[in-house]
């Protein structure tokens, strides 16, 4: 059997993602440069869980000879490795291009070559969306919400305008537009899963990407947290294992779903802010945390939440996990893994 690829395999969405395919007996191939702190261990847990249907590539995917290498005897590719930091991409604009987009071409191109419908899905982001600026909100208790009752009632959908922010927003949007125009124009059937906050086990968070379990990291160290903006912005969190539900479910759908963007997240049932968030962190610690507020950063929204209804219904998912069982659920894995990694004191959304 041919494998599937996953790029970033030892990540935390990655991870989760090749334990359940290896879980359903696919062979899989992971392909990851080990760059971010855990990430060894994330691999080491699956070849132990699957020593018999996971491999490894240790690689970079600005490595465009192994990359395609790695491609081209994949039964099917789920492209998740990427620079996940606006603040890095400030910094760094080439590397986080040639990361995030040039990356993603490199494999539509191996699989166009091969010409043989090889399928593609692709994590793409809600910065794809922008900043939002057009919408007005309203601050109720300890979260914003938007005055248009549409987005209050159902969250952002796919039809909205694209908007991209920063060069984390241009490289990971134009790398959406490529895969979805690369199902229109060569028939590489494709989908773009365009995700919120996912948050679970596996997850090492940083003050760049994976604040959830950042926060829950930080508060079961006794450290101080510090947030950008005003704690006030909201955002709809998903449990990595309904994620996943997702990605295997368009997999399994992908000549009905091929050359179209879902929205992944909690959705208005888990829409939450920060504040809230981190209130339910308190009382799971049982102490107060200590809060430091930083400027807003560039491209922060003060609001998104995922329309998710087509994603449900095309996909045919069932509801999500509830937003506070889920991180309840993260605080005990973090504690029995001892999975808490030093890091610096910012933390993000």
């Amino acid at each position: 059997m041919r494998p599937i690829l996953v790029t970033g395999g030892a990540g935390f969405i990655g991870s989760n993602l090749v334990d359940r395919l290896a879980g359903q007996g696919h062979p899989v191939l992971i392909y990851d440069a080990l760059a971010r702190d855990g990430v060894q261990r994330n691999l080491d847990w699956l070849k132990l869980r699957h020593p018999q249907r996971v491999s490894s590539v240790i690689a970079d995917v600005r490595d465009a000879d192994a990359l395609a290498q790695a491609a081209g005897d994949a039964s099917a590719v789920f492209h998740l490795a990427a620079q996940v930091a606006v603040t890095t991409s400030m910094v760094e604009p080439v590397g986080d291009f040639d990361i995030n987009m040039r990356a993603t071409l490199t494999l539509l191109e191996t699989l166009r070559k091969r010409n043989d419908r090889t399928p593609l899905l692709f994590a793409s982001t809600n910065k794809v969306y922008g900043g939002l600026e057009d919408l007005e909100f309203d601050l109720e208790g300890d979260a914003y919400v938007p005055r248009d009752p549409t987005i209050r009632a159902r969250g952002v959908g796919e039809d909205r305008s694209l908007d991209f922010h920063t060069p984390y927003g241009c490289s990971k949007g134009a790398a959406d537009q490529y895969v979805l125009d690369y199902a229109r124009s060569f028939g590489v059937p494709t989908a773009v899963m365009r995700m919120s906050c996912i948050y679970g086990p596996r997850q090492m968070g940083t003050e760049d990407q994976g604040w959830v379990a950042h926060f829950l990291i930080r508060a079961l160290q006794g450290r101080p947290i510090s947030i950008f903006g005003d704690g006030y912005q909201v955002r709809d969190i998903l449990d990595v294992s309904d994620a996943v539900d997702a990605w295997t479910a368009a997999f399994a759908r992908i000549d009905q779903v091929a050359g179209r963007a879902f929205n992944l997240g909690g959705g208005p049932d888990n829409a939450v802010s920060l504040r809230q968030v981190l209130a339910e962190i308190e009382r799971l610690a049982g102490r107060k945390l200590q809060l430091d507020f930083s400027d807003w950063r560039p491209g922060d929204q003060r609001y998104y939440v995922s329309d998710t209804r087509r994603a449900r219904a095309d996909l045919g998912l069932g509801p999500a996990r509830p937003w506070r069982e889920g991180v309840a659920a993260l605080a005990s894995w973090l504690k029995s893994e001892h999975a808490a990694p030093p890091h610096r004191t910012a933390a993000v959304a």
